[in-house]
């Protein structure tokens, strides 16, 4: 499967209304979390986040937000971020657009105090870029770990994080079923790095 850790900087230069890269000065790196909330991996997540006092951002999807209501409590109580992610979880490529707007305010309407959003798998187009930004804060990224993939390794999926994050970074992990075993491995070990390169981490947009 061939694919980017690091995200090209073609992407930036196309698409610079979306935020890619947070603008700092300092050592410091947003972590973020798609998909969720998921009864087994979200927990995890949390409670490792909780350990090590980090916060991150958690793009929510909205049939998982009323699937699991406990768990999405707990991410707001603890403090983090939160973004929309779709109701239904939908590919803006291959969805129209009024189905693809009626499902991202339908989740809207479960998170109604943000004003982040975040395409799943990446994907939409021109025209529904221009529609959202009237309405959100569209957040990309520029680092994705690869934890969802079954053919990525729990070590490579490390090395994507640790290898291509800079000031700025925006990180891209998932609370799903499919990413738990390489979180398992990748997240203790992916914060304990990066501290000890001297960064922090951030949920502040």
């Amino acid at each position: 499967m061939f694919f980017w850790a690091k995200t090209p900087s073609i992407f930036q230069k196309v698409f610079p209304s979306l935020v890619w890269k947070m603008p700092t000065n300092e050592k410091k790196v947003w972590l973020t979390f798609d998909d969720g909330p998921h009864p087994k991996t979200s927990p995890f997540v949390l409670n490792l986040l909780k350990e090590n006092n980090v916060k991150a951002t958690f793009f929510c999807v909205g049939k998982n937000i009323e699937g699991y209501p406990e768990i999405f409590k707990r991410i707001k109580a603890d403090g983090h971020s939160i973004g929309n992610h779709t109701y239904s979880h939908l590919n803006g490529f291959t969805t129209c657009q009024k189905r693809y707007l009626e499902d991202i305010e339908k989740c809207q309407k479960l998170i109604p105090d943000t004003k982040l959003f975040r395409p799943p798998f990446g994907k939409f187009y021109p025209w529904q870029i221009k529609k959202l930004k009237q309405q959100y804060k569209i957040i990309m990224w520029d680092v994705m770990a690869w934890d969802f993939d079954k053919n990525t390794s729990a070590e490579n999926c490390l090395n994507n994080v640790i290898d291509n994050v800079e000031e700025g970074s925006i990180i891209v992990l998932h609370d799903n079923e499919k990413s738990f075993e390489n979180l398992q491995y990748t997240l203790a070990k992916m914060i304990s790095k990066l501290k000890e390169r001297g960064f922090t981490f951030s949920a502040t947009w």
